[in-house]
């Protein structure tokens, strides 16, 4: 080994030691790069760990594709499941009648017959799982299985749809709230303590006799009750991005972005609520479960949409009928089972979301 040279009392490396120091650094730089990682791929990362968070993720995905691509493939995809060649006048009926007979008003004999329906013996038998009906099929002459497919289509984009609502006006109001302060705060808080305090399952039953009143029975009524159900939803998220943005206004960047002379809008909607995103993911998440469980709430009271309508909700109001419940469990329970699969697979996402955004997890 050569031996190292001293300039000036001073020990100097070789030009072979030089190269070997440089090749370690370089080495350990990399390595050392290859460490960090984005917030974006760190929150990934802490999300895919949690074994509960992908079953949730796959459990979604499985749904949306039952939803939406699956009556693409069934035979009876059209008009809602209804099965080709069904005549409605063909269902028999099961009952019993008496003979009744009487002197009418000109003075002549009639005879009336007293006809009390037992039951009703549905299309193709009630219930029936076949090759072809999987899961049977109704009275209606409705094939089950593809109906559920076109429930869930209807019963998650109303959970979408009402939750982004409900998060623009909450992110909006809850903004004001937080940035401006005094009267604004104290109008928009006002507001959310009063709607906070009304029980929306007795407004949704007064809704119900409303529409029923102003004879509103098709699907649309299910859409109105969704839509006031997402004007009195949106305090939590108000309270949620108002309490995020007190704590972040007094910050270092907040001054900085005072000092360069920016608009409140930029102020708010560029520095402040990007500071919130990671809340509202979760919130979204776990909100979204909530929805479902309500849409299908409302249908089981029989309340939300027409029975004619293919939900999830007014599938298991069949479930009330002591009958179905009983005899016919496979009317109802696939969209009971699809039901808690949503609810269970949304709360694992917002699980694995919230953890994977908490800046105190572990990488």
């Amino acid at each position: 080994m050569e031996e190292n040279k001293k300039e000036n009392g001073v020990e100097t490396a070789t030009p072979t030691e030089k190269e070997n120091f440089n090749d370690n650094l370089h080495g350990e730089n990399l390595t050392e790069r290859a460490k960090v990682l984005s917030p974006g791929m760190t929150v990934l990362k802490r999300f895919f760990r949690s074994k509960l968070s992908i079953i949730g993720l796959v459990a979604i995905i499985i749904l949306f594709l039952f939803s939406f691509v699956g009556p693409l493939f069934s035979p009876w995809s059209g008009n809602g499941g209804t099965i080709k060649d069904y005549d409605p006048a063909s269902r028999p009926i099961l009952g019993t009648y008496s003979t009744i007979e009487y002197i009418g008003p000109d003075g002549n004999v009639y005879t009336a017959y007293d006809v009390t329906i037992d039951e009703l013996l549905d299309y193709v038998s009630l219930g029936d799982i076949s090759g072809s009906h999987w899961l049977g099929t109704t009275y209606e002459g409705y094939d089950v299985f593809t109906r559920l497919m076109y429930g869930g289509r209807v019963s998650l984009t109303i959970g979408f749809v009402v939750i982004i609502l409900e998060t623009l006006i909450g992110v909006v109001l809850g903004g004001l709230a937080g940035y401006f302060g005094k009267w604004v705060d104290n109008l928009i808080m006002r507001i959310v303590d009063i709607l906070s305090c009304i029980p929306s399952l007795p407004i949704m039953l007064i809704l119900s006799a409303v529409f029923e009143s102003a004879n509103i029975m098709d699907i649309s009524r299910l859409y109105y009750m969704m839509a006031i159900l997402c004007l009195m939803g949106w305090t939590g998220t108000a309270r949620l991005v108002r309490g995020q943005i007190l704590s972040l206004r007094e910050q270092e960047f907040m001054l900085a972005a005072k000092c360069s002379g920016l608009s409140t809008g930029k102020k708010i909607f560029k520095h402040l609520l990007p500071n919130v995103i990671p809340q509202l993911i979760v919130s979204m998440t776990l909100g979204l479960g909530s929805i479902i469980l309500m849409e299908a709430t409302l249908g089981y009271l029989g309340i939300g949409a027409p029975p004619e309508a293919a939900t999830w909700g007014t599938m298991i109001e069949l479930a009330s009928n002591a009958r179905y419940r009983n005899f016919y469990p496979n009317l109802w329970l696939g969209a009971g089972i699809c039901i808690t699969l949503a609810i269970l697979a949304f709360n694992f996402v917002g699980d694995g979301l919230r953890d994977a955004f908490d800046p105190k997890m572990k990488r």
